[in-house]
């Protein structure tokens, strides 16, 4: 099993254990997580860039990692992934370094598939 397929596996049942136990407001938020990052007046491929921008800021591997994988989905170059990670560390700062190694590191193994 691929690293990508380990994340999504574990990703998958541990959103079917908090869909369980999960009351409405949770339930609720999720859907809305979901359905934001349709194709709208922006594109799920730029969705998927500004989440990326926001995790990265954030500092929420979990998250990054969902987001290399849903970019990489959605035809993402290298060259754009490179300018999403700049204003990441521009808006995070320095902190934000050491995510962006391992998000580089990451995009890159999802493009050598």
């Amino acid at each position: 099993m691929t690293e990508k397929e380990s994340f999504e596996e574990e990703r998958e049942r541990l959103n079917e254990l908090v869909m369980e136990k999960g009351n409405l407001h949770i339930k609720r938020f999720f859907n809305l997580d979901t359905q934001v990052y349709e194709d709208g007046a922006l594109s799920k491929r730029n969705k998927e860039l500004l989440g990326l921008v926001a995790s990265i800021v954030l500092r929420c591997d979990d998250c990054i990692e969902y987001h290399l994988d849903r970019c990489s989905e959605e035809g993402v170059k290298d060259e754009e992934m490179m300018e999403a990670l700049s204003i990441g560390l521009v808006v995070g700062g320095s902190i934000t370094i050491p995510h962006i190694r391992e998000a580089v590191e990451k995009w890159i193994a999802l493009q050598e598939g």
